[in-house]
């Protein structure tokens, strides 16, 4: 059963009880994220989720630590480009205990500045993963060219210079301009007594308040560019990313979009994992994925091959968004697709975790629950005319972005690419 109720002070509690399952997650969800940055900030609300971990004015980062293993739990965060989310989930006995160990370390968080100079160390080694890792690098690449100078092309940990030059007083700042009650989404479900949890979220979120007259800046949506980069670099393997135009997060579209990217690259059964790793074996990796935000969004290609075999590859990949765009899906394919969205769908919320995921986003996106049984209806009202359209509106040739990592040079790229897209 679904429930919204909004504290006095502007926080949005929304839960789902459900008496079936054994456990339950609490999400706290701030709606500030990556692209809220300025250029000066870059990094900050992810450095600002580590923190939040590193003790409190009653508990030690140990202390923490060995609170939710004790539980049997979990608790984590994760930042986004528009969001940064505290988690704990545990069995529903243990609830009350992990409130109040969620609610100390997002109110009353030290921030302390030995603990942030130690972090700072950690971050910077999270940022030269992701060097060494060709799969994330090229997409992190992609993006950057995708966004153009928008703030959504920034990389989500920040850039080295920030990270370490940030200060105790940048993060109390940046925390009283973005972490305001209006900003904040609790989100509660699985197994749990209603009233004694909204009577508990009342006592302790009730009285938060952020005296800070600071405004946040305005988001606004990015133009997507198209264009041609490499970076090169000793690799094995190339790694291409090609994007295209998608949808926003909430966009009337969306299912159909969901649909066109099925078929595209995003399962196993797909016309390219099908195309270019089993028939040709030109790839080990290849899928298709959807990146949606609140105001817009893109289509992304990726694959890994051997320099050798890139052009055939751009050639194939081209081939079929542009099929899709001329020619739509049938109706078997649409029937396939369809059975395989409600099915990966309905097994995806089978957890308290991932419906606590999806209340919070329904209330950041659109501020109001859409039921696992619309989700299907709107699904099933996707016709092959609708995917189609969307195809022709998405897949333009013209607006093709094509970035590139590994052995091989910008000049020989733009003279691959001249020939594929």
């Amino acid at each position: 059963m679904y429930c919204k109720r909004i504290l006095d002070n502007g926080i949005r509690l929304v839960t789902e009880r459900i008496p079936s399952l054994k456990s339950v997650t609490i999400g706290i969800w701030v709606d500030v994220g990556s692209r809220d940055e300025s250029p000066a900030q870059a990094g900050y609300s992810h450095f600002i989720e580590h923190m939040f971990f590193k003790g409190t004015a009653t508990r030690s980062a140990t202390d923490i630590s060995r609170e939710i293993d004790a539980l049997g739990g979990e608790m984590n965060a994760f930042t986004t480009r528009e969001t940064t989310t505290f988690y704990v989930k545990v069995l529903d006995q243990h609830l009350p205990k992990a409130l109040d160990l969620l609610s100390d370390l997002f109110l009353r968080s030290r921030l302390g500045k030995k603990e942030i100079e130690k972090e700072k160390q950690v971050i910077l080694e999270e940022i030269r993963m992701v060097q060494d890792d060709p799969e994330d690098l090229v997409q992190e690449l992609h993006t950057k060219l995708v966004m153009g100078r928008h703030p959504l092309s920034r990389s989500i940990l920040g850039r080295e210079s920030t990270i370490a030059q940030v200060s105790r007083q940048d993060l109390m700042r940046y925390v009283a301009m973005h972490y305001r009650p209006e900003k904040i989404v609790i989100a509660v479900a699985g197994n749990f007594d209603l009233r004694k949890l909204e009577a508990t979220i009342a006592r302790t979120f009730g009285k938060y308040q952020n005296p800070s007259r600071a405004v946040p800046g305005k988001r606004w949506p990015a133009e997507l560019c198209g264009g041609v980069t490499m970076k090169q670099k000793p690799l094995e393997q190339v790694h291409l990313c090609v994007g295209l135009p998608g949808v926003a997060a909430g966009h009337k579209d969306r299912y159909a979009v969901y649909a066109l990217n099925s078929v595209l690259g995003g399962s196993v059964s797909s016309r390219l994992f099908q195309e270019i790793r089993e028939k040709r074996g030109l790839s080990y990796s290849i899928y298709s994925f959807l990146s949606g935000y609140s105001d817009g969004g893109t289509v992304t290609v990726y694959a890994g091959t051997q320099a050798r075999e890139v052009e055939r590859v751009l050639d194939l990949v081209c081939r079929e968004v542009r099929k899709l765009a001329k020619q739509g899906i049938d109706r078997d394919e649409l029937k396939r697709t369809k059975d395989q969205m409600k099915g990966g769908l309905m097994l995806s919320l089978e957890s308290s975790h991932s419906r606590m995921n999806k209340l919070a986003k329904d209330e950041l996106i659109a501020g109001s629950h859409t039921s696992l049984e619309q989700m299907i209806i709107e699904i099933d009202a996707v016709t092959e005319q609708h995917v189609f359209h969307v195809a022709q509106d998405s897949f333009v040739s013209k607006e093709i972005a094509l970035t590139g990592l590994g052995p091989l040079s910008s000049r020989q790229v733009h003279a691959l690419t001249a020939r594929s897209l």
